[in-house]
């Protein structure tokens, strides 16, 4: 079943908590498709009136600024030793040479990091635990987070859902064009083959001559 069925079956209410936590966990430092339910949900609020864009985004949004700030209390707690376990875990995500390049590029650019760290995949589960490891200001962390949360959020969501509305709008014109279209093939062959079976037909004399 995928994620979208999933999330089909699902009342709004419920949709939108899922999206929160999701997003929340995988911010806190643990690998889960926050992206692809985000995508799923604001894709589904596009066909489904009953779900509103609006509470996916805020959703989303407040699920990233709080388990980005957890994650930064984790790491600023126990950053080397939180690592060192989630590497053994999941060393395709955390594994040495994951979180030295993480490390580096959050020790250089800062607060950028924090910001832009939203948008990659493997920095938005790093963002939180790293900053807290590297003693970042939490004013800042917190600046920068919560601008990056909502504007990955939000954004996000906007774009999907304007996307499938139109796409749904789109297809929608298309299968009457394909109807219509459909329509007007089986007008143009049935004249075609009566006029070609009206030429076939043998005339009056001919009928004599052959009686």
């Amino acid at each position: 079943m995928s994620v979208d069925e999933i999330l089909n079956a699902i009342p709004p209410l419920a949709i939108y908590v899922i999206v929160g936590l999701v997003i929340g966990i995988e911010s806190v430092g643990i690998p889960l498709p926050g992206e692809i339910v985000l995508v799923s949900a604001a894709l589904l609020a596009s066909q489904h009136d009953s779900l509103s864009p609006v509470w996916i985004g805020v959703c989303a949004s407040a699920g990233a600024i709080a388990g980005d700030s957890l994650g930064y209390l984790i790491g600023r707690k126990g950053g080397p030793r939180l690592f060192a376990w989630a590497g053994r875990k999941f060393p395709k995500h955390f594994g040495p040479t994951h979180i030295a390049k993480a490390r580096a590029l959050f020790a250089k650019r800062g607060v950028w990091a924090v910001f832009f760290g939203r948008f990659v995949a493997l920095l938005r589960i790093l963002s939180g635990p790293l900053a807290g490891s590297l003693h970042m200001s939490y004013g800042k962390f917190f600046a920068a987070n919560a601008a990056g949360g909502i504007v990955w959020a939000g954004g996000t969501t906007a774009l999907v859902y304007y996307l499938g509305t139109i796409a749904e709008k789109w297809l929608s014109r298309f299968s009457w064009i394909g109807l219509g279209v459909a329509v007007l093939v089986g007008v143009i062959v049935t004249l075609v083959v009566r006029k070609r079976m009206a030429a076939q037909e043998p005339g009056p004399d001919e009928v004599s001559e052959q009686a």
